[in-house]
């Protein structure tokens, strides 16, 4: 897994595991590697993937079975859309309008782009 400096390991490590249930490969209430599998597999010290999970469970998308391990939890992956958009509309978005404010994109022109990109 290639990492990027701007975000926390953990969290990029949580992302991947977001997509990774979004794509399907963990469905709902599937049971998730270990901590230590994760770790391997990512090639990071088993506390960052350990922190990680600890973050999908707060945030309602893993569940801890005791003495089972981490599955995914029902409803994950609407929670991981509803984090997604979150995103999008508070940290991508004022970025995205920001760029267009300085090189005059206009709305109508955005629009128009994204009406071309839904007919492809």
């Amino acid at each position: 897994m290639d990492f990027k400096n701007q975000k926390a390991i953990y969290l990029q490590i949580a992302e991947h595991v977001m997509d990774e249930i979004l794509s399907g490969k963990y469905p709902e209430d599937a049971k998730l590697p270990s901590v230590r599998e994760y770790a391997a597999e990512v090639e990071v010290n088993v506390n960052t993937v350990a922190r990680s999970f600890e973050w999908l469970q707060l945030h309602g998308i893993v569940t801890v079975r005791r003495g089972l391990g981490n599955f995914v939890a029902l409803g994950a992956v609407e929670e991981i859309e509803a984090l997604r958009k979150e995103e999008f509309f508070h940290e991508q978005l004022p970025e995205l309008f920001q760029s267009m404010h300085a090189i005059g994109i206009t709305m109508d022109e955005v629009i128009n782009q994204f009406n071309e990109y839904e007919t492809k």
